[in-house]
């Protein structure tokens, strides 16, 4: 075992080695766009060359932004980059016109961003105090203290150090494009790369540089609009106030949305000091599906619409259910057949109307959940009902394995069974530890994780309720018993059941904590106790089922023991499988076709082409293996009753 695990962690470990090395020359390929859409200007003018220096700059830069695209990883998308890359340099070998290099720039740069899934936003709430203190150890001998350039240490430096209060130059940088800056530095100058310093205080510093040219009284403006509830569907998370310069905020989101800005950039605290509740963050994000739309940007809007409702709305879903059931399933009718609609790429007209619509269900699911103070018995319900939701089909077949050695006498057994599930739970803490403090982990990779971990505990569950049926008959038990007393079950078959165990829980572990905390926000701390009463009556449901269970088993007799329990694995096969394949949909990797049929998650049932195609396909694997352990054990009956060998 401890092998397995080396080797497993060791994967792990060369995988995110893989990643961050190809981390790196992605980022410089941004860092190479953002200046080209900042200094082509300064070096062409009118078709004529104004600065001979910076234009070979720019014809180097985007020479070797084509090198580097070209080597990055395999991408679907990578080589129309590459095309748009080469349309760039092109565009300055001939001497283009600035507002042109600088759109497909910026247009190549996000591309880059999404095609790479680049992170572009800090783990953590930059701070600016800490930004200023390291603004005047590390950068003002250059810059001059109050950023204009003039240092003591700029004499005689070719270039000149930048002059962070040239609005119009600044005005086309992002704190994203700065930190990026701080980071790779700039080849050909004194600015380089400040690798000594920490991914934290880098951003801390290039918040602080970003804000230095803005005027005082337009963050004043932003803070009286952000107060009077303004912006918060522009700006709901630090990634507009990370990435977009301050042009682009102006041609997005008007006066307005730059006064935002320059607040939140100033006091990013104010973003990051709470999470915004689910259903808002579904809104918000919803909105801004829309908007990539309508700028033709359809891989970000889908992307967005998938965001809003494995980030926000599946969030309070639950709670939603309890106060108004029609409504929580008319709001995820609407989102699945708006994102179907992105996905066919429909007309502008039919998926404004289709967003108008969501957005209109889910500002009636949001007045609905505030209107509707959680009161305790109904966070109790909620609670309850969570834990049952997510956890009873992992408890029926955690127990079934257990009555099943027990039954066998094998107790060295039940202890990889209670290891895998114990595992299990605790592997599942810990993603949502290191989701919430240490890296963003996205909706779309918890449903991926949920729906492969369900479809593996699937073909897992097929092939152990097979093999339980199969020893149904009390000849075919007795050849068991005989193994067992000379110890000859398999450790391949242990294992099998310790993975069994750690699958059936872990698939659903890490979601539920997640709903826990979703429901401990949207009842405050005066609903905790009911929470936690609603935690502790499900677990003790959950037990008293396994323990039903574990009684039973011993007084059945052990052909229909046998039988039953390989028929139950089957069919929660087959109820893993439709949720699994349904995970998969949330996420966006497998397509939805709705089909009128009856909706029951519970049992794995999704109204969709895809599922139920699926769960058909399980069931005739599961009848035919069933049908086959059965003929099996009755010729192995035969053969042995003739007096052939078992």
């Amino acid at each position: 075992m401890f092998h397995r695990i080396v080797s497993w962690l060791s994967t792990l470990v060369l995988a995110l080695s893989g990643m961050a090395h190809a981390a790196e020359p992605t980022r410089t390929v941004l860092h190479l766009l953002d200046y080209i859409a900042v200094d082509y200007a300064g070096a062409v003018e009118d078709g004529k060359i104004k600065n001979i220096d910076e234009y070979k700059e720019m014809i180097e830069f985007s020479g070797q932004a084509q090198a580097l695209l070209k080597g990055l990883p395999a991408n679907p998308v990578q080589t129309a980059l590459i095309v748009e890359a080469t349309a760039l340099a092109r565009g300055i070998e001939a001497k283009a016109p600035g507002s042109d290099i600088s759109a497909k720039a910026n247009a190549l740069r996000w591309a880059v961003i999404r095609a790479y899934k680049v992170p572009v936003i800090p783990k953590s709430t930059p701070d600016l105090k800490r930004g200023a203190g390291l603004y005047a150890t590390q950068c003002a001998a250059c810059h001059g203290h109050t950023g204009r350039g003039d240092g003591p240490a700029a004499t005689g430096l070719d270039p000149k150090p930048s002059d962070f209060h040239d609005l119009n130059r600044m005005a086309q940088r992002s704190a994203y494009g700065l930190y990026n800056t701080v980071t790779l530095g700039v080849s050909g100058t004194a600015m380089a790369p400040f690798d000594q310093l920490s991914e934290e205080d880098r951003w801390a510093l290039a918040f602080f540089v970003a804000q230095l040219p803005v005027d005082k009284a337009l963050q004043t403006k932003g803070a009286s609009l952000w107060h009077e509830g303004k912006g918060r569907e522009l700006f709901p998370d630090l990634v507009n106030v990370s990435t977009l310069s301050m042009n682009e905020v102006k041609a997005r989101y008007g006066d307005e949305g730059v006064a935002l800005q320059a607040f939140l950039a100033s006091s990013p605290q104010t973003l990051t000091a709470s999470k915004p509740a689910p259903i808002d963050f579904a809104v918000a994000t919803l909105a801004r599906s829309l908007e990539a739309y309508r700028q033709g940007n359809r891989e970000q809007a889908s992307q967005l619409a998938i965001e809003a409702y494995l980030e926000g709305f599946e969030l309070v879903e639950t709670s939603l259910q309890n106060i108004d059931a029609a409504l929580m399933a008319r709001v995820e009718r609407e989102m699945m057949s708006y994102r179907r609609a992105l996905e066919a790429q429909a007309p502008l007209s039919q998926i404004e109307l289709e967003g108008t619509i969501v957005l209109a269900s889910l500002e009636q699911a949001r007045t609905a959940l505030a209107d509707t103070q959680l009161s305790p018995a109904t966070t109790f319900v909620s609670a309850l009902v969570i834990l049952l939701r997510e956890g009873v089909e992992a408890i029926l077949v955690v127990a079934a394995i257990l009555a099943f050695t027990a039954r066998a006498g094998r107790k060295d057994a039940r202890r990889w069974i209670h290891v895998g599930w114990v595992a299990a739970l605790a592997l599942g803490l810990v993603t949502w530890a290191v989701s919430n403090y240490l890296m963003e982990i996205s909706g779309a990779s918890r449903e991926i994780t949920e729906g492969v971990t369900a479809l593996v505990a699937a073909a897992m569950l097929l092939y152990v309720g097979f093999w339980l049926h199969s020893k149904s008959h009390s000849q075919a038990w007795q050849q068991f018993i005989g193994n067992q007393v000379t110890g000859k079950l398999s450790s391949g078959k242990v294992w099998t059941l310790g993975l069994v165990s750690f699958f059936a829980v872990y698939r659903e572990a890490f979601e539920t904590v997640l709903f826990y905390q979703a429901l401990s926000t949207q009842a405050g701390p005066q609903g905790h106790a009911a929470l936690l009463g609603g935690l502790a009556v499900g677990a003790a449901l959950l037990v008293a089922v396994a323990w039903a269970i574990l009684r039973a088993s011993v007084k059945l007799p052990m052909g229909l023991f046998f039988s039953a329990s390989g028929i139950l694995l089957v069919v929660l096969a087959v109820i893993f499988t439709g949720q699994g394949i349904a995970a998969l949909q949330e996420a966006g990797k497998i397509g939805s076709d709705a089909i009128s049929f009856i909706r029951l998650p519970l049992l794995g049932i999704y109204p969709t082409l895809q599922t139920m195609t699926a769960q058909a396909g399980t069931i005739v694997v599961g009848v035919l293996a069933l049908w086959w352990a059965t003929r099996t054990r009755r010729a192995v009956v035969v053969d042995s009753k003739g007096g052939g060998a078992i």
